[in-house]
């Protein structure tokens, strides 16, 4: 094995290790025994219930539900898991026979039909909820359009077409959230309304840069800080206004002026009943991997988050590694870039990221010991069968002796076939976790 095969051989390990540290029945355990951060709660409101109903939605859904149902046994009166469609055969095999839960294969990035049935069922599931009853909602990344009900006098067409445009205009998660959950009868904290006078526990794994729970999942059970002006003000600020379903223009016009039903905000008394508990998160897999790099001989350095456009996010961080000279240094850093699509090639965000870092490296890093990774925790990036791809001072070589141009599939957002032709992907398959992207980066190894 040469220096640079133990590299990615090493940068492999370090990712699993921070993927393994967000495991969802690990972080569930905690909670549910009360011993991770603001989990205290957790245990008694477990055990004063009389009757337990469950909703997991996200793509740690599976994980999630397995051990909830797991701990709880008889007292599991109902129970839906919301997961993503390559997740199936992993959730077959999980669930025993008996099982209580009923499964529902949604759609992920863009919502479809099968996202609308999910909210029907469990709107359905939670109706005739009491005082006496406690509703978890074991919530994951993916949710918002895993789990879509359009609010009134919208179609999930006109909910997918704006989806669509704002993901090609490169808006954030945060961004995205602000405009799914204005067009809901779910998000924003309305599911809510469909939990009668239950108490309601969230379990949360977190996906989103800074822990913000209105926008995880687009806060299915969290009071919301954004306005309807502000979802106009996205759709503007991304030049996708003009372009939106006159529906959804005549919805959110008639909103902000005081005509449609205003989200639930912080403070209202609905949310006094509602316990809200972060189990996991992007530093629980970072710190993961810091201790999966010491043992492998490197000393971890943190780089701040991963933001931006992923062009800019490859580059910066291919020069800071260029400027370190001690050895055996590991750079690792978590967060979500952005892609603004122009062009017409097949990518994801992590990738792009690491083509661009891999184009810089190309440049300023010759003939030095670099290897880099990016990936998506979930296995998945964008709508590939990748998790990410590897980078290096090699990979426009790499690209030109395979026949395929770095710098032309940059532009085009055309990273997976560039790397599918030049090698550099890293497939996993479907993690059953997701806390966004990790980016790890070998220096003088």
């Amino acid at each position: 094995m040469t220096a640079q095969q133990q590299a990615c051989a090493d940068l492999e390990e370090i990712y699993r290790a921070a993927v393994a540290a967000v495991d969802p029945a690990l972080l569930v355990g905690r909670a549910m025994d009360g011993q991770c951060p603001a989990s205290e709660q957790v245990p008694d409101l477990i055990a004063g219930a009389r009757r337990i109903l469950l909703l997991a939605v996200g793509k740690a859904a599976a994980g999630m539900a397995h051990e909830i149902e797991r701990r709880i046994g008889d007292r599991l009166a109902d129970a839906l898991a919301v997961i993503t469609r390559d997740q199936r055969t992993a959730c077959s095999a999980m669930l025993s026979p008996g099982s209580k839960i009923r499964v529902v294969a949604s759609a992920h990035p863009v919502p479809d039909e099968s996202s609308e049935q999910a909210a029907h069922l469990a709107c359905e599931m939670l109706h005739g909820t009491t005082a006496d009853d406690l509703v978890i909602v074991a919530l994951s990344g993916g949710a918002s359009a895993m789990f879509t009900r359009p609010a009134e006098g919208l179609t999930l067409e006109d909910k997918i077409a704006v989806n669509q445009a704002l993901l090609k205009a490169g808006a954030s998660i945060r961004e995205l959230n602000i405009v799914r959950k204005h067009l809901s009868a779910v998000k924003g904290g309305r599911l809510l309304h469909h939990c009668g006078a239950a108490r309601v526990l969230g379990l949360i794994i977190s996906d989103v840069p800074g822990n913000d729970l209105a926008t995880i999942g687009s806060g299915l059970t969290v009071g919301d800080w954004s306005s309807f002006g502000d979802a106009v003000s996205v759709l503007k600020r991304r030049n996708v206004w003009g372009r939106a379903p006159e529906a959804v223009r005549s919805y959110l016009e008639r909103a902000v002026a005081g005509e449609v039903g205003a989200m639930v905000k912080t403070g209202d008394p609905i949310l006094e009943r509602v316990t809200n508990v972060i189990i996991g998160d992007s530093n629980l897999a970072l710190e993961g991997a810091e201790r999966a790099a010491s043992g492998l001989g490197y000393h971890p350095q943190r780089w701040k988050a991963l933001h931006g456009e992923a062009n800019d996010a490859g580059r910066a961080l291919a020069e800071y590694m260029c400027a370190i000279t001690h050895e055996r240094v590991c750079i690792i850093a978590g967060g979500e870039p952005v892609v603004t699509v122009r062009g017409g090639g097949k990518g994801g965000r992590a990738q792009q990221c690491a083509l661009a870092m891999g184009i810089e490296l190309s440049q300023i890093g010759r003939g030095r010991r670099i290897a880099a990774l990016v990936a998506g925790t979930d296995g998945i990036d964008g709508p590939t069968d990748a998790a990410g791809a590897f980078a290096s001072p090699d990979t426009v070589a790499d690209g030109e002796g395979a026949g395929v141009s770095a710098a032309t599939a940059l532009t085009r957002n055309d990273s997976y076939n560039f790397y599918k032709t030049s090698g550099g992907l890293f497939v996993t398959g479907p993690t059953g976790t997701n806390v966004s992207d990790v980016f790890f980066g070998l220096v003088n190894y």
